[in-house]
């Protein structure tokens, strides 16, 4: 568990005047349809702590169970919907933009199981337009592909009180090398049960201690599912897999399904 003292992070964040927010880009992510841009910003040196896992307040301080802390240059952009029903297929849009191009799924959480919605909007995206019930909100955190692995990209959308639907999205490169992140268990679990499989390009090798924790906790967050695995090491990662506690019976082996390690839901 870490905390953080909610401070002032934002300082450095100055929203671009209308005349200058329409040069701000996001290449990687579609606009969302009958959107308006209602705010633009960029900056350089910024910190940034993006949660991947509920959020709360505990005594002043922000509790996030696991994150990625990171500085360097932002860029965000911030939209106005017409209503829930455009904003959810926006946000549902930018994920699969996303993940076509490569970008691997961190976090993704939607509803209360993200926690506070104004801490997501005051503490971590220091935009107070992007507080609203609880129940109304969805957060996701990807890796883009090389050329550009060291940078993050963040989404979250709310539906506020007043029916205002508006999605946040921004960038940022980090000044450093991010390193190795894994996803969350309940992040795989959730693109799983979406999408039906996993395609995890890099693990075309033995099986990694580190991911084979994160691929067991996933798993045995819903004991009921059936998986098949398939790729060049299918068979050691169904092994390893067993070794931790997964039952047997609830893994299959496919035909190679190219490089790395492919996870489909079997129904």
């Amino acid at each position: 568990m870490r905390q953080f003292l909610i401070g002032s992070l934002f300082l450095n964040l100055i929203a671009l005047p209308v005349t200058y927010a329409e040069e701000v880009r996001l290449p990687e992510l579609p606009v969302p349809q009958q959107a308006q841009l209602s705010e633009a910003r960029e900056s350089e040196g910024v910190q940034r702590v993006y949660p991947q896992a509920s959020i709360s307040r505990i005594s002043g301080r922000l509790r996030i169970d696991q994150s990625i802390e990171t500085r360097g240059r932002l860029t965000a952009l911030t939209w106005e919907l017409p209503d829930e029903r455009h904003l959810g297929e926006a946000f549902a849009q930018a994920r699969l933009a996303l993940l076509e191009q490569g970008a691997q799924l961190l976090y993704w959480c939607e509803g209360r199981d993200c926690g506070s919605s104004s801490l997501w909007a005051n503490s971590i995206f220091g935009n107070a337009r992007l507080y609203g019930p609880d129940n109304q909100q969805g957060y996701m955190l990807l890796r883009l592909d090389e050329p550009r692995a060291d940078s993050l990209l963040a989404l979250y959308m709310i539906t506020r009180g007043n029916r205002r639907a508006y999605l946040h999205a921004e960038r940022l490169d980090a000044d450093a090398p991010l390193g190795r992140v894994l996803p969350s268990a309940a992040t795989l679990l959730r693109q799983l049960r979406e999408h039906g499989s996993l395609a995890l390009r890099d693990l075309s090798g033995e099986p990694d201690p580190e991911w084979v924790s994160v691929l067991v906790r996933a798993l045995n967050l819903d004991s009921t599912l059936r998986v098949s695995l398939a790729g060049p090491q299918a068979a050691a990662w169904r092994d390893a897999l067993v070794a931790r506690n997964v039952r047997a019976g609830r893994l299959e082996l496919a035909a190679n399904g190219g490089d790395g390690l492919r996870i489909e839901l079997l129904r």
